[in-house]
């Protein structure tokens, strides 16, 4: 199967706006395409679905080791003709799990975006250093983005072209094609939702040479990897938060939970009136805070989820879940709200970022792992809990070493900033369907 991927010098190059314009380019030859995002990105891979009208995953190996990267990649791009991969910050960031080894273990060939505002010649010495930092990274050449002229696009192209590195195209400055952003971040599309993909395709398709980009996404090897599927099924009924406010969840997680046997359901804390019947309950992240007003505002919903947690139902949160499952959230501005009430402490935004893949050890059994179990995913909030007891963890960030205790385990409740991601750590998945097995059978 073709496949590219999509890299740039650095975070804020155009990757995301450029990814997408090339999967709307494909998809309007004819070709079945399939996205994805490197690193444990959630809101890059909304724009990427929605470009594509597909799914969109994540290839990450701190959240799943490198076989079953492989093996996601290979079982969700049957069946398509082309995978588009976007990375994440830059080329290399990220050690060993960086775009550049996401994109050698699956053999993928790399165009980086280069952010040329304001540079010239300076620009084919950055394309240089990525072509020669690991010459096994198969840099199949650039597109330039955010040119002021064609001779500022002329000056810059003629020195990639004396180094032997091919351009793909050229996109000049243009405002309406950015995608707004908040915190590190790129804004939710479901508060984007007029974002003009069509645009987007026409000035690809004028300004790159795309069908050149089919051809060099051909130059790739097969990837090998072992399936592994689940043998056991619980007949269980899942339902999981999904709207405005919370939107950040890997499909290859609630995939795993449907492997697994689990029916899964969704719906709206900010639009539905209660809760529905079900055996557990999943609250992913997102940006409760942006509609904290609504949430509060929907005292129904709130009170039916006080009710099932009372009456023991499973419940997982992580992050914006989190926030909404305590008993207040106070906004950036200082306002308070008040949210379900399951969890007795207040979470509060900050303006400076908790960010970082962590491993956890478990300090406890709860309805995710046994007490002593290490498990990794990553953390990525503005916000904090005043907690004082009860923690569910104790946290490692991977990158400095730092400890502490964090989340909340109570009964069957377990919420936490950790963001997990079940297709890496099936056995997690496996856990909370058992305990709902078993507390369905207590009730």
């Amino acid at each position: 199967m073709k496949r590219i991927v999509i890299a740039g010098a650095g975070s804020h190059c155009g990757k995301t706006t450029i990814a997408c314009g090339l999967i709307s380019a494909f998809r309007e030859r004819g070709l079945k395409v399939c996205a994805y995002k490197t690193g444990p990105d959630y809101i890059d891979t909304e724009y990427l679905r929605r470009s594509g009208r597909c799914e969109a995953y994540n290839l990450d190996t701190w959240l799943m080791n490198p076989e079953r990267v492989c093996e996601l990649f290979m079982r969700t791009s049957g069946g398509k003709d082309i995978a588009v991969i976007e990375g994440a910050m830059g080329l290399y960031d990220g050690g060993m799990n960086s775009t550049a080894e996401i994109a050698k273990l699956i053999h993928a060939p790399v165009i980086a975006v280069l952010n040329v505002k304001s540079i010239g010649e300076t620009a084919a010495s950055i394309a240089l250093g990525l072509r020669e930092y690991d010459r096994e990274v198969n840099l199949a050449g650039v597109i330039l983005n955010h040119a002021g002229s064609d001779s500022h696009i002329r000056i810059i192209s003629d020195e990639l072209n004396r180094i032997g590195i091919k351009v793909f195209g050229a996109l000049r400055r243009n405002e309406a094609l950015m995608i707004p952003e908040r915190h590190l971040g790129l804004l939710p599309f479901t508060e984007n939702t007029n974002y003009d993909f069509d645009s987007v395709r026409a000035i690809i398709e004028e300004c790159v040479d795309v069908d050149e980009m089919i051809h060099i996404s051909d130059d790739v090897r097969e990837c090998i990897c072992e399936s592994s599927r689940p043998s056991v099924n619980h007949k269980v009924r899942v339902a999981i938060a999904r709207d405005e406010a919370f939107t950040f969840y890997y499909p290859e997680s609630i995939d795993t939970l449907r492997e697994l046997g689990a029916e899964i359901t969704y719906f709206s804390p900010i639009h539905d009136d209660k809760l529905p019947k079900a055996d557990g309950y999943i609250f992913g992240g997102g940006f409760p805070e942006i509609f904290a007003r609504e949430l509060e505002a929907n005292e129904s919903m709130r009170e039916s989820v006080r009710q099932s947690a009372n009456s023991g139902a499973p419940m997982l949160a992580e992050c914006g879940g989190f926030m909404y499952l305590c008993d207040s959230m106070t906004d950036i501005h200082g306002n308070k709200f008040s949210m379900a009430g399951v969890i007795h402490y207040d979470s509060f935004m900050t303006d400076r970022p908790v960010i970082g893949y962590i491993e956890a050890e478990s300090l406890s059994d709860n309805i995710m792992c046994s007490e002593g179990d290490v498990i990794r995913g990553h953390e990525f909030h503005y916000s904090r809990v005043n907690q004082e007891d009860e923690f569910a963890f104790m946290m490692t960030r991977r990158r400095t070493g730092e400890a502490y205790t964090g989340g909340y385990t109570h009964g069957n409740i377990l919420a936490s900033y950790l963001h997990v991601n079940f297709f890496g750590n099936s056995e997690l998945a496996e856990r909370f369907l058992s305990r709902i097995d078993i507390n369905r059978t207590l009730r």
